[in-house]
């Protein structure tokens, strides 16, 4: 600003001086014109009053390189001339200061030389004898007089333009100093000129709008940040190049990403084809969805177009954790098969005996024997039916009403009532342990432990045996169901919790179990919020031990 300013104010002075220079030279031109011309007519009159009483003698007695007289006939023939031949000269008649004097008796007229740096005044006069008399002078034009001056004029103009230029850099910072020395954080306090009293309002008013914006974006920002690192889901945004823009923790342990990737395009962090497609997918279409597995686990990565102004700037990336659904899928699936297998195997066996004694194909010896199946068969399918229901209950989170359930009391029942069982398959078993009380279901206690040792006496050896030992603790109980069983083997040991899993097939048709009995196992723990630990070696025989917190 400054430069500008000393530039204008520069211009300016040079500009008036110069204007000044011509204007003055002009007046002086023309003032000084004007003492020539009445000068010219004075010398006229002279010689006039001269040549009417000498004539031509008094004409050859004039002697001047200035002046230039010349005496004209009426019919403008040259009498005489003091600096030409008057015989060679052409008529002068046509002449415009000699017509005006030949009509008004005085005419003046100015003729330039064809150079135009020299200009010529004619003053004429008539005679009493009807003749002319004529004088001339040669005149400077004003550009032969600056081209003279031209020396001083440039002297004068280079001074007065140091000067100026002194004055207008002085001038320019005193002008600006005042607004360079304005706080613009602060710009009401600044004590600058008036004028620019509404700009300094207007920027102080700007000021507190942006300072408000700032806050507010500030404000926006932390809390998208502060959602977005609190996510499980992993966010990932992109910009039109794919560019990480930003990433949450969720995505950056998903994708193992190290610090410092915003910025980095997207396929730093991931290479897969899938995923490429459907951001390519949703920045055309304005959606996509792609499943992935990382990592032994599976993602679902919903990926939508980021638009504004209509214009498209990017992509939002979220990735949705969803092993434990599709799990859930998967074993709801093969639940369903299970039971549709579990059930139409009992079902079978009883539409068959009844189809043989319908249609009298049972001798009457053998009809308590199929009479004896369909009631097994009924009997299994109603253990199923049973099972499957309490399982959904479980699965459900159905309230059931709690009371204070002593585990060794309820442990010598469960073995009371399995005491037939167990002399049936040569097995004994017996209860030890500390008395302990917890807050549950009872029906829910009784049924974990009744599975478990159904189970301890389906897998046993003959003359093996079944110990339940329960523990009390100061916050928790343990009961633990140890056989001297078959065992499990390594590979099995993390399944046998699942519905309808057995590690041997054979075995379990032979005892008539329905497959949910651990699984039920696991579903009562779990609402009690126990936890359930299994030890295990093939022909040594088995441990389950079900942890519960006294208060749940």
């Amino acid at each position: 600003m400054t430069k500008k300013i000393f530039r204008s104010t520069l211009l300016v002075a040079v500009c008036a001086l110069l204007a000044s220079l011509v204007l003055v030279m002009g007046c002086l031109y023309d003032y000084f014109a004007g003492l020539q011309s009445q000068a010219l007519r004075d010398e006229l009159t002279l010689a006039a009053s001269g040549v009417s009483q000498g004539g031509e003698t008094y004409l050859d007695t004039i002697d001047s390189n200035r002046y230039r007289l010349t005496w004209i006939a009426p019919d403008g023939t040259v009498l005489y001339d003091t600096q030409a031949d008057a015989s060679t000269m052409e008529n002068h008649a046509a002449r415009e200061e000699v017509q005006q004097a030949l009509t008004t008796g005085e005419g003046e007229s100015s003729r330039y030389s064809q150079t135009l740096l020299e200009k010529t005044i004619y003053v004429a006069k008539r005679m009493d004898d009807g003749s002319v008399l004529r004088i001339c002078v040669s005149r400077q034009t004003l550009a032969v007089l600056l081209l003279g001056m031209l020396q001083p004029v440039l002297v004068i103009l280079l001074a007065a333009v140091i000067f100026s230029a002194l004055l207008a850099k002085q001038l320019s910072r005193r002008i600006v100093e005042p607004l360079n020395a304005i706080d613009l954080d602060h710009p009401l306090e600044a004590k600058a000129y008036d004028e620019i009293a509404p700009l300094l309002g207007r920027i102080n008013r700007q000021h507190e709008q942006i300072d408000d914006q700032l806050r507010e974006l500030q404000r926006k920002t932390d809390e998208f940040t502060h959602i977005t690192q609190s996510m499980p889901e992993g966010l990932v945004l992109l910009d039109n190049k794919n560019a990480i823009l930003s990433i949450n923790p969720s995505a950056s342990k998903l994708f193992s990403a190290q610090e410092g990737c915003v910025g980095q395009n997207f396929l730093t962090l991931d290479r897969s084809t899938d995923v490429s497609q459907a951001i390519d997918r949703a920045r055309e279409t304005g959606h996509s969805e792609t499943r992935v597995e990382l990592s032994g686990r599976i993602y679902q990565f919903d990926i939508s177009r980021i638009e504004s102004a209509g214009e498209k700037i990017g992509a939002v990336l979220l990735c949705f954790d969803i092993t434990e659904r599709e799990t859930a899928e998967q074993a709801r699936r093969e639940f369903t098969a299970n039971v549709s297998h579990e059930l139409k195997t009992p079902l079978q066996g009883i539409i068959g005996s009844a189809e043989l004694i319908e249609n009298g194909m049972v001798k009457p010896e053998d009809m308590p024997r199929f009479i004896g199946h369909i009631r097994t068969e009924a009997q299994r399918l109603v253990a199923l039916i049973a099972d499957i229901i309490r399982l959904s209950q479980l699965d459900e989170g159905v309230e059931m009403p709690k009371e204070n359930v002593e585990l060794l009391s309820l442990a010598g029942e469960v073995a009371e009532d399995l005491r037939a069982a167990a002399d049936k398959a040569s097995v004994t078993i017996t209860t030890d342990g500390q008395s302990s009380v917890v807050f549950g279901v009872r029906r829910l206690l009784y049924e974990m432990l009744y599975n478990l040792c159904d189970n301890a006496i389906k897998y046993n050896r003959p003359g093996g045996s079944i110990r339940i030992h329960v523990e009390n603790r100061e916050q928790e109980a343990a009961i633990s169901v140890l056989d001297t069983g078959i065992g499990i083997a390594p590979e099995h040991q993390s399944r046998i919790f699942e519905r309808f899993y057995r590690v041997d097939k054979s075995h379990s048709k032979a005892s008539g179990g329905t497959g949910l009995g651990l699984s039920i196992v696991k579903h009562a723990a779990m609402y009690h919020g126990g936890k359930i630990a299994l030890e295990s070696e093939p022909g040594r025989g088995t441990e389950i031990r079900v942890t519960l917190p006294k208060e749940h």
